[in-house]
């Protein structure tokens, strides 16, 4: 997380309540806005199982390849800021637990209400999508098809 001082105890609420076994590692990128602080009282009381304070700012690629537990095999990266809720959690990991995926992603477009994009970030999303398909040979979703479907 970075400068999410404000949403970090409602997040850690919605991830406790999420009726999966979890193991909470956070990872602070070197926020300025005392998330750090906030961090750290949190983990004193038991809220958090491991906490990460990176020494200067990696972002969210840095900061999830050092997210690792000590426990479980699955690691889900949830965002502090509230954007995507926990109780999706059991839906996206299912087709693991089943043994029908390897891997799951999430996608803010498929499925009810979307926030606004801009038009140059779903370009950037649709190529970087394609590129990505294209490489794994899978068929993940971008903004159109999730357009198309919601029709």
């Amino acid at each position: 997380m970075f400068n999410e001082r404000n949403t970090i105890a409602t997040i850690l609420d919605r991830v406790h309540a999420t009726p999966v076994p979890k193991e909470i590692v956070c990872v602070d990128d070197f926020s300025t806005d005392g998330t750090r602080e906030r961090l750290v009282e949190l983990e004193k009381a038991g809220r958090i199982h491991k906490l990460i304070l990176q020494p200067t700012t990696w972002g969210r690629g840095g900061d999830s390849g050092r997210a690792r537990g000590e426990h479980g095999e699955i690691v889900i990266v949830q965002d502090a800021d509230l954007e995507y809720d926990p109780n999706d959690w059991p839906t996206l990991l299912q087709p693991i637990l089943d043994g029908r995926a390897d891997a799951c992603f999430g996608s803010r477009f498929l499925g009810g209400t979307h926030r606004v994009l801009y038009y140059w970030h779903s370009v950037g999303n649709t190529v970087l999508t394609t590129f990505s398909n294209m490489l794994t040979n899978l068929n993940l979703t971008t903004w159109r098809h999730a357009t198309r479907r919601s029709r």
